[in-house]
């Protein structure tokens, strides 16, 4: 404050104009960038878009005109879109509707006669005889249309046979949906049974079937609920959850011998190495050549999505686009198109900035590549569909007080600059790690917040090894989906990075605390 109000006495006393401009600049927040509209109307839409028309609508000079002009250029509507519109312009953005795919005239005949049956079945003195008398398939078109108070009258003991026959359909995900969300008592039976060979079940709800025959100590039911979900996965991680688990309901090692075949390197093949007693696959960490590539820069969002629309395109040679790629600068964009170019085969861990990095405890390395690969895959430039930032994805909320806490004036963009997003990360990650110790409650904090690993971690059913099949099954119970998987997938990369810098690490050791507040976390009360 006292250099402040010495600054403005000299320019009082010098009374030249180029001191008012020295005051000016003075005051003006250091790396504050503005934009105009035409620079915004010129970008590629996309997220990269939508987040610098954020940055316009929060811009004192924008006016409420060029505000509802640009918000309809705007791929997607984030709540901090919303949000700086409505302060901009006192209202909300107009809607955007989606247009449902047009019918033909024979599909709206065929919906209209199913629609008349179902008003029919539930209009009839005896809803259940006439549901009974449809066809597989209008049975299950008429549970998941009847609504609520429909399926309450539908609600009957359904044996296995019957089950089975609908199960070939997909309509039997919606009715195990709903027989589930609104505890049909009767037909609750159906989550008991066997899946037929030939079920048109999803992957997500055979799981879910697996862990709650477990849950009841039918391990039989839960090895074959898990072993046809491996057969439905879409995604070869998936599988490789399904033959995980199956192994653990009944024992049987040829499901083991299964999953360490998989390509794919994640939290259960790591676990079915320790298992079998065999070596990590630490896949490949590429050396580059240090060079530029000519007219991209790696800190530019829109040259970013430029290159995005190249990868996604089927008509583009990948390999010969990594190959202009290949450099240490851009070793994030080499390895994410080599990895689509070969369907995520092989598999990369790149260890970029090592002059940075080396400068740290191996642990922390460890978890900020962990964090860096799984946020953006090293891509400096990366934008989030909430507007998360650079290489290491960190919110704008968040950058604004760790440059206080840093006591720094830098803009939003600055984070797409590699070193200055690991620096705020790693200032991030001094907090969170002064309350937790383990690396996959950082990473839960860091995907979801502290607040919320707080409460997911004193919870009873959670990390304390009360269960046979703890610490597996805690993981599986953590109820925010994005949260969960983040967490597996930071911690196998984690355990890949440990080694890969010397530190011999297991993923089976690295859970097997995972129970014990006075190694991993000061929220919990810790044991005697």
């Amino acid at each position: 404050m006292k250099s402040h109000e010495g600054f403005v006495g000299f320019v009082r006393a010098s009374g030249g104009a180029w001191a008012l401009l020295l005051l000016m600049l003075f005051l003006l927040p250091l790396g504050a960038k503005t934009f105009n509209y035409d620079e915004i109307h010129a970008m590629p839409k996309g997220v990269e878009k939508d987040y610098y028309i954020w940055r316009y609508l929060k811009q004192k000079k924008t006016t409420k005109r060029d505000a509802e002009r640009i918000i309809r250029e705007a791929s997607a509507l984030n709540p901090s879109l919303k949000k700086a519109f409505r302060r901009k312009t006192g209202h909300n953005p107009p809607r955007r509707i989606r247009r449902a795919q047009a019918l033909t005239p024979a599909q709206k005949r065929e919906l209209a006669r199913k629609e008349k049956i179902t008003l029919q079945v539930l209009s009839s003195p005896n809803p259940l005889k006439a549901w009974r008398k449809l066809s597989p398939q209008m049975k299950l078109f008429v549970f998941s249309h009847a609504g609520t108070r429909g399926r309450r009258m539908l609600d009957h003991p359904m044996d296995e046979k019957a089950w089975q026959k609908l199960s070939r359909y997909g309509g039997a995900n919606l009715m195990l949906y709903y027989t589930r969300k609104e505890h049909l008592p009767k037909l609750s039976r159906i989550l008991y049974y066997r899946p037929d060979k030939g079920t048109a079940l999803r992957y997500d709800y055979l799981m879910r079937l697996g862990f709650e025959a477990l849950n009841r100590g039918e391990k039989s039911l839960a090895e074959y609920d898990f072993a046809t979900a491996a057969k439905r996965a879409q995604k070869r991680e998936e599988a490789d959850r399904a033959l995980f688990w199956a192994w653990k309901a009944d024992g049987n090692r040829s499901y083991l011998h299964r999953l360490v075949k998989s390509y794919d390197i994640n939290l259960y093949t790591l676990a079915g190495r320790d298992a079998l007693g065999l070596q990590y696959d630490l896949g490949i960490t590429p050396q580059l050549p240090q060079r530029s590539v000519r007219s991209f820069d790696i800190r530019n969002p829109i040259h970013w999505h430029r290159l995005k629309a190249r990868i996604f395109d089927p008509h583009v040679d990948k390999e010969k686009l990594a190959a202009r790629f290949k450099s240490a600068e851009t070793v994030g964009h080499y390895t994410y198109i080599k990895t689509k170019a070969g369907r995520d085969v092989p598999q990369y861990f790149p260890m970029p900035y090592r002059n940075f990095m080396k400068k740290l405890p191996i642990k922390r390395q460890a978890i900020l590549y962990a964090i860096a690969r799984q946020e953006s895959r090293f891509i400096p430039a990366s934008v989030s569909g909430s507007f998360a930032l650079g290489m290491m994805q960190i919110m704008p909320f968040l950058v604004d007080h760790l440059k206080k806490q840093r006591k720094e004036s830098i803009d939003y963009d600055d984070l797409f600059d590699p070193i200055t997003a690991l620096r705020y990360a790693n200032t991030h990650l001094d907090y969170l790690t002064s309350w937790l110790h383990h690396p996959l409650f950082v990473a839960y904090a860091y995907n979801a917040g502290i607040g919320f690993t707080k409460r997911l971690i004193r919870r009873k059913d959670l990390f304390e090894n009360r269960s046979p099949y703890d610490p597996w099954i805690s993981l599986e119970r953590v109820e925010n989906a994005q949260a969960n998987d983040y967490g597996k997938k930071v911690l196998s990369n984690y355990v890949i990075y440990m080694n890969k810098l010397g530190y011999p690490l297991r993923i089976t050791d690295l859970l097997s605390v995972i129970h014990r507040p006075e190694i991993t976390d000061r929220f919990r009360k810790r044991t005697p």
